[in-house]
């Protein structure tokens, strides 16, 4: 999918001075600067990352559950 960003002139010189340091395609910028900013904001960049958050959060209760109750249990 294609969308048009407006950057001001500036702002585009040091994006492409960045590529060309990086040896990398202003796409590659983005998807990078993209991806890190749905990170920051815990949103999965893609489906290995959805996966292992569903993971984790299906853990997190699991290992509580099993926590309380083996503290719930009585010793004799």
């Amino acid at each position: 999918m294609r969308k048009l960003i407006a950057f001001d002139d500036d702002t585009f010189d040091r994006l492409k001075q960045l590529a060309r340091d990086r040896m990398a395609t202003f796409q590659e910028l983005a998807d990078e600067a993209f991806a890190d900013l749905l990170r920051k904001h815990g949103i999965p960049v893609d489906l290995k990352d959805a996966l292992r958050k569903s993971a984790s959060l299906a853990d997190t209760p699991g290992k509580n559950r099993t926590r309380s109750k083996l503290s719930g249990k009585t010793r004799s």
